[in-house]
């Protein structure tokens, strides 16, 4: 049968199907420059028939990588094209290209250097290179195709709605192995007009949320007519705790109102109402920032973390570390690590207790250690062993969290990415017992706003108003 969701949600099978993913996208991001320089040293022998280019030749194409790479990974080139045409991918890559070879002649003009260039090197250059990427990604293409096809790589997906748009859509993915996606079955909403072939009945909305949390589905498929706000709402609502991806398929009556913000999944029109921005390359990209900066940090801090140790150690008896359950990305659980702040049996007798202005349940060197954040050092250890990120909204006790969730719209969306040591929230003053719902505010912006520069942004800001803060206690 065309259906395999326990073997999609096997352990082994969902970790080969990330580390693929990003694997795909290091191949593309790599590849490139590579194949810029290739282009190079490819015209030359060309033109010149000889491979013994000159060193002002060489500078030229090192400048001219190094801001390809800037422009290239600036770009939305590197994300996930899955269920993507390829002909709009190539239009884009010929845009760049045109971007980055314009700056080259631009670069080369300014320098005075255009006379002793061949012309017909760069433009060799230019249409070579060009070639090569997008072999790659023809390439790429072709054996992601035939690792989704074979049942690696996969992505589960519900449908809300039965109509024939819906059965287009059940049709369709059938039929096109390659994009990944696999339909585990359909939801009924009152605006039904039909039944689903080909996939199983699930149940109605009310039933969405906890299917879809329970089986760890990776997206959901809105297929309702546009009209029926209802129970779109209805199926928003039963997925506000959720972190899948949703998708909202309209029906086609309209949809030339709407072409500018339609996503192409095998010829199928989606508009992406929900999503992470930390999949494909930027995942891959985030992990590779954290890792980095983590291991620079903890060498550069080992000195002040052993001398912190020690006065933890001195202060009172009990552990140097203190371990605490939190939640992260995906609703997943991990310990997070601080120096112990206070007495061993501080919670025993009252529990978690939200940490507020004036208590004193500290040590006094737990309380230096809070208002300068110190005792969040540790934390660049969970950064290393992949459980948090540098940058991040703040993670939370898994009490506190289903407390809050009910309390606070859209409190869960903060699980979309990996928790962090800091985050926009907390350079911007909202941190301790401060607004919730202004912390969250702030976590969202930073979600649909992530990009490399952001963090560093966010990294630089903290240094310099991040560790002491009043609501730091």
């Amino acid at each position: 049968m065309w259906l395999s969701p326990t073997r999609q949600h096997s352990g082994l099978w969902t970790l080969s199907a990330g580390r693929f993913g990003a694997a795909l996208s290091l191949v593309l991001r790599v590849g490139d420059p590579v194949l810029l320089i290739a282009g190079a040293l490819v015209a030359y022998a060309w033109r010149f028939g000889d491979l013994r280019v000159p060193v002002d030749y060489w500078r030229l194409v090192a400048i001219t990588a190094v801001f390809a790479v800037l422009v290239l990974g600036a770009s939305t080139l590197y994300g996930s094209w899955r269920g993507r045409g390829l002909i709009a991918e190539f239009a884009k890559l010929l845009l760049k290209w045109l971007l980055i070879f314009s700056a080259l002649v631009a670069y080369a003009t300014a320098i005075q250097i255009t006379d002793e260039l061949s012309r017909l090197w760069l433009a060799t250059w230019f249409a070579a290179s060009l070639a090569g990427v997008f072999a790659l990604r023809v390439v790429v293409r072709i054996g992601s195709a035939w690792v989704r096809a074979r049942g690696m790589d996969l992505r589960s997906a519900v449908i809300v709605g039965a109509n024939a748009d819906s059965q287009h859509i059940v049709d369709t993915l059938r039929d096109n192995a390659w994009t990944g996606i696999t339909v585990n079955g359909w939801f009924a909403a009152d605006s039904d007009r039909c039944t689903l072939n080909g996939v199983a009945a699930l149940g109605d909305i009310e039933s969405l949320g906890s299917f879809v949390e329970t089986n760890q589905i990776d997206q959901v498929w809105i297929a309702l007519p546009m009209r029926d706000e209802t129970q779109i709402r209805m199926a928003l609502d039963q997925l506000q705790h959720s972190t899948a991806d949703v998708k909202f398929v309209p029906d086609m009556f309209g949809l030339h109102l709407m072409n500018h913000s339609v996503e192409q999944v095998a010829g199928l029109p989606v508009i992406n109402l929900q999503q992470t921005p930390l999949h494909g390359s930027a995942r891959l990209l985030k992990a590779s920032e954290d890792r980095l900066l983590a291991a620079v940090i903890l060498l550069l801090i080992l000195p002040l973390m052993l001398a912190i140790a020690a006065a933890v150690k001195i202060s009172s008896p009990g552990p140097i570390f203190y371990r605490q359950e939190r939640m992260s990305w995906n609703n997943k659980t991990f310990w997070m690590l601080k120096f112990r702040s206070m007495p061993v049996d501080a919670e025993q007798s009252s529990g978690a207790v939200w940490a507020k202005s004036g208590e004193a349940r500290a040590t006094r060197i737990g309380a230096l250690l809070r208002k300068t954040s110190l005792d969040e050092l540790p934390q660049f250890i969970n950064v290393l062993l992949g459980d948090m990120s540098i940058v991040g909204p703040r993670p939370e006790r898994p009490v506190f969290v289903h407390k809050f969730k009910n309390e606070i719209p859209a409190y869960m969306k903060k699980h979309m990415v990996k928790a962090g040591i800091t985050g926009w929230a907390q350079v911007n003053g909202w941190r301790g017992s401060t607004d919730l719902q202004k912390r969250i505010e702030c976590d969202l912006f930073y979600i649909e706003n992530w990009s490399l520069w952001f963090d560093l942004k966010i990294v630089f800001m903290t240094l310099f108003k991040g560790f002491v803060h009043k609501n730091a206690y």
